[in-house]
C-alpha cells in the first residue's frame, strides 16, 4: 500500500542518514582533537581515570622542577664543602711546616689567617636562591614525589637534606659542658705529680685548654669524642712540648709528672664553642711551638668535618638525581597510559571517515530517491 501521508522509505532513509551524520561527526571530532575520548560524555569511566592521571602528570612536572632546584642547591653546598676541605688541607701543610723551630711562624700564621678568612667567604657565598646549607642546623625538605593510595588519597614525599654547618663565624652560642679538674692543686712542685680529670659531656668543637702561663696547649673535641678521647688527645699535645714533664693518660685522667727543676702552675679551661662545625678553626695559632703542636692535633678533625660535609651533600645530590630520573620516567609512562586510554587511532579514524563520507553521499541519494516516491502517485490520477 502506498500512502501519501506516510513515506516509509523516506523515513528509513532519513533515519539512516541521521545515524551516518552522527557517526561522521564523532569521527571528525576524533580527527580534529586526536582523542577518542575527549569528555565525560564519550566514556565517563575512562575519562575519569585519564583526568586523574593527567592531574598527577602535571603534579610530577612541578615535582621535577622542585628536584632540579634542590639538586642545584645541594650541588652548590657540595662544591663549597669540597673547596673548604681543600683549603683545610692547605692549612694542614702550613701547620706541618710550623712544627719546625727554625721557621718564621708569624708569617705562617698570616697565611693560616688568610685561608681561614677565605673559608668564611666561601661558606657565606654558598647559597642558591637564598638557601645556604653550610650554615645553621636542621633539615631542608625537598619535594620528591606524590603517593596516591587505592582510596584516592594523595600524600607528598620529601627528601630530607641535612645542613652541614662548617662555618667559622656565627652559629648559636652554647655553654661548655666539659670540665677539666686537677686532683689537688693547679701548682705541681718539682718531683711531684698531679692528675687532671676530664669530665662532663663532650661536645664536638669544644676546646680543652691547659696553660703554664707562657704557652697554651689545647685539644679540639671531634665528632664522636668522649672524655677518654679528649684526655688522650690533650695528653699527646702536652707531652710533646713540656721540657722536664712527662704525661700519661689512663681513661679520662691525665697524670702530669714535673721534673723540670721548678714548680709549674697550670691554668685549665674548657672554652665555649658554637654549633658551627669549624668554629674552633678560629683558635688555630701557630706562632708558638705549643700552638703549632695543638693545631696539628686539631687540623685532622677539621679536615674530617669538611670531608663528612662534602660526602653527605654528594650522597644527597645523587639521591635527588636518581629520584628526578624516576619521576621523569614515571611521568612518561603515565602519559603513554593516558594516550592508550584516550588517544584516537588515526589510521582507523581515517578509514572510517572515508567510509562514512561515502555512506553519507549514498544516504543523501537514497533519501532523494525516497522523496520522489509520492510523485509516482500523481500518475494514478492522470
Amino acid at each position: 500500500m502506498s500512502s501519501l501521508l506516510t513515506n516509509e522509505s523516506s523515513l528509513v532513509a532519513l533515519t539512516t542518514l541521521r545515524q551516518i551524520n552522527k557517526n561522521l561527526s564523532m569521527v571528525q571530532q576524533e580527527v580534529s582533537t586526536g582523542k577518542s575520548i575527549s569528555n565525560a560524555r564519550d566514556n565517563a569511566a575512562i575519562w575519569a581515570v585519564s583526568t586523574v592521571m593527567q592531574s598527577d602528570v602535571d603534579s610530577f612536572e612541578a615535582i621535577s622542577d622542585s628536584l632540579n632546584l634542590g639538586a642545584s642547591t645541594v650541588a652548590v653546598a657540595r662544591g663549597a664543602s669540597e673547596q673548604v676541605t681543600s683549603l683545610l688541607q692547605e692549612m694542614k701543610s702550613l701547620i706541618v711546616a710550623a712544627q719546625e723551630d727554625n721557621v718564621d711562624r708569624a708569617k705562617i700564621q698570616t697565611d693560616v689567617a688568610e685561608l681561614r678568612n677565605q673559608i668564611t667567604t666561601i661558606v657565606g657565598a654558598a647559597q642558591f636562591n637564598g638557601l645556604n646549607l653550610l650554615q645553621g642546623s636542621g633539615n631542608v625538605d625537598i619535594l620528591a614525589s606524590l603517593d596516591r593510595a587505592a582510596d584516592g588519597s594523595v600524600t607528598a614525599t620529601d627528601i630530607a637534606v641535612s645542613r652541614q654547618d662548617i662555618s667559622i663565624d656565627g652559629g648559636t652560642a652554647i655553654t661548655a659542658t666539659g670540665t677539666l679538674t686537677f686532683g689537688s692543686s693547679a701548682t705541681i712542685a718539682d718531683g711531684a705529680n698531679d692528675t687532671l680529670t676530664v669530665g662532663g659531656t663532650v661536645i664536638a668543637g669544644e676546646t680543652y685548654e691547659l696553660s703554664d702561663g707562657t704557652d697554651t696547649y689545647y685539644y679540639v673535641a671531634r665528632a664522636g669524642d668522649g672524655v677518654n678521647e679528649v684526655a688522650a688527645g690533650l695528653a699527646g699535645v702536652i707531652g710533646d712540648n713540656f721540657d722536664g714533664v712527662t704525661v700519661s693518660a689512663s681513661a679520662a685522667a691525665i697524670t702530669i709528672t714535673n721534673n723540670s727543676g721548678a714548680s709549674i702552675t697550670f691554668a685549665e679551661d674548657v672554652l665555649d664553642s658554637s654549633t658551627a662545625g669549624l668554629a674552633a678553626v678560629a683558635n688555630v695559632d701557630v706562632t708558638s711551638s705549643a700552638g703549632a703542636t695543638s693545631a696539628l692535633s686539631a687540623i685532622e678533625g677539621f679536615i674530617q668535618i669538611g670531608i663528612d660535609a662534602a660526602a653527605a651533600f654528594g650522597s644527597a645530590q645523587k639521591r635527588i638525581d636518581i629520584q628526578n630520573e624516576f619521576v621523569t620516567t614515571l611521568s612518561d609512562s603515565m602519559k603513554l597510559g593516558i594516550g592508550a586510554l584516550t588517544d584516537a587511532d588515526m589510521e582507523e579514524a581515517s578509514a572510517r571517515l572515508q567510509s562514512l563520507q561515502v555512506q553519507q553521499q549514498l544516504g543523501v541519494q537514497a533519501l532523494a530517491i525516497a522523496n520522489q516516491r509520492p510523485q509516482v502517485l500523481l500518475g494514478l490520477f492522470q
